[in-house]
């Protein structure tokens, strides 16, 4: 979801973070005024024939921020709330979580104002093709790399790139990502957000010097990030023993809890595709039900947003135990400003998001490559190389923030608008 900071525009946040950073670096005029702002922005009207027979007409964007490391690569929404200015916003943190696990690509984001559970399968389908039409000429594998997002899915791309390849008379599999796999999509994909999560807690713990077997996690979430994450960290022997997740039918959320550690597959075997757990079966399983907030207050070391933004607030942040060493940002901006500044002060080591979940994007980069080159890889070396990039930019990142006495989502940021305002003035734009 979008950050949007207790109904701040997001865009000005954005801004905001990239303002105080380009001050603290000392960034000359031009390349903050070239920074600050979307290279290229599209707004257009996409005209469908309902399934009744009547013309709607939905508002389609493109926001391409900078391309100056490569094609623009971000995600598609489809939400009944969409605006350009969250879309502006999107699209510039795309640019620096590229730059910061250092992937040869621009940010970039796209929406639709529109709410696909009361749109037929064929009015979607209408929706996505009409969307490429708008935008084809100023997209493509060698320019602007889209992929799925809140409310999109494999078949909405597969639809896209359908109608992409009908334009341009070719088969171009690498101009989107996040397809079927079998239809040009990569294995792993899947799995790689919440595995580069827990990469980076790793990481975080050797430096600590904490064994991850002694360590227990509360999570916030229950959808594929989290799913994930939970897997590979019971693998590396952590215990989980805190999950939260959205109920449906009474329209709030719950946290599931059980001390000697949750039972993943047990769990999943009650959970419905939405990610929410059956509240009846839980306690039956003996599960001790929680209000939703809970998740926060565990005694454990590490917590891991992987839900909704601006859950660690002014509020939340003060209720968090003295335990709690490692905060793991899977969700886009879990952490508002005035939270971050309560945990830099308790020395709290914060994996920012766009470190933390940079797996999503780095796969979809794998597709890419996997697409151009027509040669695709077993799930066991997308993970490992996975790994590696992920591994390389938690590195890099940490040794920044050692070196400068950074906190870490500086030294983030820092290392990411650095790599893309050098690209910049490399070409001779500013």
């Amino acid at each position: 979801m979008a950050q949007t900071n207790g109904g701040h525009n997001a865009f000005a946040m954005a801004q905001a973070q990239f303002d105080r950073m380009a001050e603290q670096m000392e960034l000359d005029a031009g390349a903050r005024a070239l920074l600050r702002e979307a290279q290229r922005e599209y707004s257009f009207s996409i005209p469908v024939r309902m399934d009744d027979g009547s013309s709607q007409v939905f508002r389609g964007f493109r926001v391409q921020h900078n391309d100056a490391r490569g094609p623009s690569k971000g995600g598609i929404r489809f939400h009944p709330m969409e605006t350009l200015d969250t879309v502006r916003a999107l699209a510039m943190w795309m640019t620096w979580k590229c730059a910061v696990v250092d992937l040869p690509l621009g940010g970039g984001k796209g929406g639709v104002v529109c709410d696909p559970h009361h749109l037929s399968l064929r009015e979607q389908e209408q929706i996505c093709r009409g969307w490429v039409r708008q935008i084809a000429r100023n997209m493509g594998p060698l320019q602007d790399v889209p992929a799925p997002d809140v409310m999109t899915s494999p078949q909405h791309m597969l639809w896209m790139l359908d109608e992409f390849e009908a334009i341009h008379g070719a088969k171009l599999p690498g101009f989107i990502t996040g397809k079927p796999v079998g239809m040009g999509g990569s294995l792993g994909r899947k799995e790689a957000t919440g595995y580069g999560v827990v990469y980076t807690i790793r990481e975080t713990l050797k430096e600590l010097g904490i064994l991850t077997e002694a360590t227990r996690a509360s999570v916030q979430g229950f959808g594929n990030v989290a799913q994930h994450a939970i897997e590979l960290y019971q693998q590396l022997g952590g215990t989980v023993v805190c999950v939260s997740s959205w109920n449906q039918e009474d329209q709030r959320g719950y946290a599931f809890r059980k001390m000697d550690g949750i039972d993943l597959q047990e769990l999943l075997g009650i959970t419905n595709r939405f990610g929410g757990i059956d509240k009846a079966k839980a306690e039956a399983a003996g599960y001790d039900v929680l209000p939703g907030e809970a998740w926060l207050e565990q005694d454990v070391d590490i917590l891991l947003p992987a839900a909704l933004e601006n859950q660690i607030n002014a509020e939340t942040v003060g209720k968090i135990p003295p335990r709690v060493k490692v905060i793991a940002e899977g969700a886009n901006g879990p952490t508002t400003p005035e939270a971050d500044a309560v945990l830099h002060k308790r020395g709290v080591f914060v994996i920012p998001d766009l470190l933390a979940n940079a797996g999503g994007v780095t796969c979809s980069y794998f597709e890419q490559v996997q697409n151009n080159a027509n040669y695709y890889w077993l799930r066991d070396e997308v993970l490992e190389k996975l790994d590696l990039k992920m591994t390389q930019a938690f590195m890099g990142v940490s040794q920044v923030a050692t070196d400068q006495k950074l906190y870490m989502r500086d030294a983030t940021y820092l290392i990411a608008v650095d790599r893309v305002a050098r690209a910049c003035r490399d070409r001779g734009w500013v």
